[in-house]
């Protein structure tokens, strides 16, 4: 039999002092029962930092390897934005910078270090690729405050997210390992 996912309900607060956006939103997202807290709340920043694109949405994710995490697709079908979490392959970003018009990487555990440093050269050659940093530490200290039902108020401020619930608060920064020209 297989395992089902975790539901969390999240209702967010969103102040991007960054562009000026201030907005709320409500999140219904699925836990894989293969990915730990971390991912699942790294993936959940990465939809808060990049919630002004249009059409956004999380896809299936671990449940269908060929999807990334997080995308945005026209209303024709075309990929407007492909996001992945983690670490992941060349190959895979290859295609994916292929298929949409800009690429996002947020990495986040404590590998990170090392998959950019063994793989930086490659992917500095796709233009369209993003790819950003979460301090671990930090993610760690994000899950502390995580319930399956809660309201979170995240502002944007530079390379940082603060961010505060019911449990307490914290801060998340990103750091930008590359960008489009």
């Amino acid at each position: 039999m297989a395992l089902k996912p975790t539901i969390y309900k999240m209702t967010i607060n969103r102040s991007d002092l960054n562009n000026d956006i201030y907005d709320n939103f409500n999140l219904t997202v699925a836990q894989h029962p293969s990915e730990n807290l971390e991912r699942m709340m790294a993936r959940v920043l990465a939809f808060c930092l990049t919630s002004q694109q249009e059409f956004l949405a999380f896809t299936k994710g671990l449940s269908n390897v060929d999807d990334p995490d997080i995308w945005a697709k026209s209303l024709s079908d075309e990929f407007l934005l492909w996001v992945d979490m983690g670490e992941p392959a060349f190959e895979r970003i290859k295609k994916a910078s292929r298929l949409a018009d800009a690429v996002s990487i947020y990495s986040f555990n404590t590998k990170s270090d090392v998959w950019w440093s063994q793989g930086k050269s490659d992917f500095e050659k796709l233009g369209n690729l993003s790819v950003y940093q979460f301090e671990f530490s930090q993610i760690q200290q994000l899950t502390k405050l995580v319930k399956r039902t809660m309201e979170l108020s995240i502002t944007l401020s530079g390379e940082s997210s603060y961010i505060a619930t019911e449990l307490g608060e914290c801060e998340v920064t990103l750091t930008v390992l590359q960008q489009p020209d």
